[in-house]
């Protein structure tokens, strides 16, 4: 049997330190996932997670060393930044409980939620999805994967990002909101979760607008960093 048309090329991103690479099936996020952020898109408690859903194509990979380009996006004039934890998950199953959650981790790596704030606002305003706002072209970029077994399981560790050299963004991993595991047993209710997903885990506050030529710089303690140049 073939196909009526080209099979669409297979997202995969790179392990640190090897050859390999990890095929990318769906993408998860976490909504306003740290007190903070929570409060500057004006909201506060612990509420429920949320979750939205980016598709596999538009996670844009960028190679350890290497800094990407990404294509400022189309019909917004308020591109905003938001760097996150990302978790990927090696072994599936449904309703995991936070206990045994970690086991399903492969590793990590550091990942920006790039987000069109005015179309997802006019969006929220309407009360339509997202997807315009999240799940456009190149809306995700990633740097590699790091294996759970060489970096532990995050439950605290620095995060940050920079613009131009700029301090934008700065928090720890140890506020989010909802940890990787209670988020895993909570969005592991909703779906089933499969090898190949990625979890991106929230961002802190200090989001904000960028432009074309600004430089990105995100860090995750025990990561490296994630460099990318908006063009």
């Amino acid at each position: 049997m073939t196909h009526v048309v080209a099979t669409p090329p297979l997202t995969e991103i790179p392990v640190a330190g090897s050859s390999q690479t990890f095929p990318v099936r769906r993408v998860y996020c976490v909504g306003r996932n740290y007190v903070e952020h929570a409060k500057e898109m004006g909201f506060t408690g612990r509420e429920p997670p949320f979750f939205f859903m980016k598709p596999a194509d538009a996670v844009m990979v960028v190679p350890e060393g290497a800094t990407g380009e990404m294509p400022y996006p189309t019909r917004t004039a308020d591109l905003h930044h938001e760097i996150e934890l990302v978790a990927a998950i090696g072994t599936g199953g449904r309703n995991i409980a936070a206990a045994e959650a970690h086991n399903h981790v492969f590793g990590y790596a550091i990942g920006l939620d790039m987000t069109r704030r005015d179309l997802q606002g006019e969006a929220k305003k309407q009360g339509r999805p997202w997807e315009v706002g999240k799940a456009f072209d190149h809306s995700g970029p990633i740097g590699p994967i790091h294996r759970a077994s060489e970096t532990g399981h995050y439950v605290k560790g620095a995060i940050s990002l920079e613009v131009n050299g700029a301090p934008r963004q700065g928090s720890d991993i140890s506020l989010l909101i909802w940890n990787v595991a209670e988020t895993i047993e909570h969005l592991s209710t909703l779906f089933e979760l499969q090898p190949g997903d990625l979890i991106y885990t929230g961002t802190p506050e200090g989001v904000a607008a960028v432009s074309r030529g600004d430089l990105l710089v995100g860090r995750v303690e025990g990561l490296g960093e994630l460099r990318v140049r908006l063009v």
